[in-house]
């Protein structure tokens, strides 16, 4: 039985604990405590020229060091910004409904729906506007871990994501229910789908108008003795690209391909095991540019590409036979979709894991709540957590 002092110290601790708005905004009691030295990155070449020039934000979820950043420029400076979450993997980025989805893919999975808000005040005080609009946490879905979410995109205005756990995807509702749309048919087996385990690594969505105008990567075309993750899942040019409309490969010889995306009618896709992008001809995938490190996150914002790399986990080594894993980076790199020359990059020396890069307008918002340089003080991130106001 606990003593009155030892009580005292437990109800002291009870009374301190969960104060940072990191920590609820996120529902994860690690998220207050971040390494200001993953934040650290060197840009190379015109990075935040080009930026500035695209008038965009760049949305970039680094997953294994459960962060999400947000990448900009204001009055001609970089404007880093940044907030927690558990293992973030797929953005998509609604712009008619101003709202940015992120994935987060631990045990429950979660969507967390952010919106950007431009003032704040308590009570009938009139509002300050905040100029940043910043990117703030308003709503999270909860869905079952089976699903294993990863990349989400917009297809015929609804939410969709990839649930790779059941080789299938899924389209997201509001209230969190969701249900599955499409799957390859190399998972039917005498009229029945197995949705029961990860067979393909099902995991990004080029998304078109609809679901059967949409294409879909991923590791292998159908099912084998070995399965995804499993150090013996053979992948060198077994990745393929699935039509929506026929369930069938449309595209081969991809080395664990990710981040497949449409721009401008052309289907582009993250050749990762090679540290490759590039589009689609004739069902073959032709190489635009070659980079350091494992490609995985790709969006366009007119004539240029936002391209990841990641360096690669050394256990999954196999899964990289194109690259020299010694020497993969962790970055961002902005291309000339023509040329496939790199216009700039931005590289974090102790960067992991890149899952997603997709791009908001600046108008819409320059980041995320916590910035990186202090910009937004312990009084002022008290006072927007405490009386923002979400948009009409």
């Amino acid at each position: 039985m606990r003593n009155a002092g030892e009580a005292e110290a437990l109800w002291a601790h009870h009374h301190a604990d969960l104060r940072s708005p990191a920590q609820i905004a996120s529902q994860w009691e690690g998220a207050a405590e971040v390494d200001a030295a993953l934040l650290r990155g060197k840009a190379r070449g015109e990075f935040w020229e080009v930026l500035d020039r695209l008038d965009i934000t760049l949305i970039v979820s680094r997953e294994y060091e459960h962060l999400l950043m947000g990448l900009s420029v204001h009055e001609g400076r970089p404007h880093v910004t940044f907030t927690r979450l558990p293992h973030p993997s797929g953005v998509a980025v609604d712009q008619s409904r101003g709202v940015v989805h992120v994935a987060s893919t631990r045990n429950p999975n979660q969507i967390f729906d952010f919106e950007p808000v431009a003032e704040t005040g308590l009570g009938a005080s009139p509002g300050e506007p905040l100029l940043d609009r910043p990117l703030m946490p308003l709503r999270s879905r909860m869905l079952p871990g089976s699903l294993y979410l990863h990349d989400l995109a917009i297809v015929g205005g609804k939410l969709h994501a990839n649930a790779v756990g059941q080789n299938a995807v899924v389209r997201v509702g509001d209230d969190g229910r969701f249900e599955r749309v499409w799957w390859p048919r190399a998972i039917e087996s005498g009229g029945e789908a197995d949705f029961a385990v990860n067979h393909l690594q099902l995991n990004s969505i080029a998304a078109g108008d609809t679901v059967r105008k949409s294409y879909y990567s991923a590791s292998v075309a159908a099912p084998g003795r070995w399965r995804p993750g499993q150090l013996s899942f053979a992948v060198d040019k077994r990745g393929v690209i699935f039509s929506g409309a026929t369930r069938e490969p449309m595209a081969t010889g991809l080395t664990r391909p990710h981040s497949a995306r449409l721009n401008g009618g052309d289907l582009w896709v993250a050749n990762s095991g090679y540290g490759e992008v590039g589009r689609i001809d004739g069902g073959r995938f032709e190489a635009v540019a070659r980079l350091p490190g494992w490609t995985r996150g790709l969006c366009f914002v007119g004539d240029v590409a936002a391209v990841a790399t990641s360096r690669v986990i050394p256990r999954f080594r196999r899964y990289a036979p194109g690259l020299d894993v010694d020497r993969s980076v962790c970055g961002i790199h902005l291309l000339d979709t023509s040329s496939g020359k790199t216009l700039g990059s931005l590289r974090w020396r102790l960067g992991n894991q890149v899952f997603a890069v997709e791009a908001a307008p600046r108008a819409m918002s320059l980041g995320l709540p916590f910035s990186v340089g202090s910009a937004r003080r312990s009084a002022a991130l008290k006072a927007l957590f405490s009386g923002f106001r979400p948009p009409p």
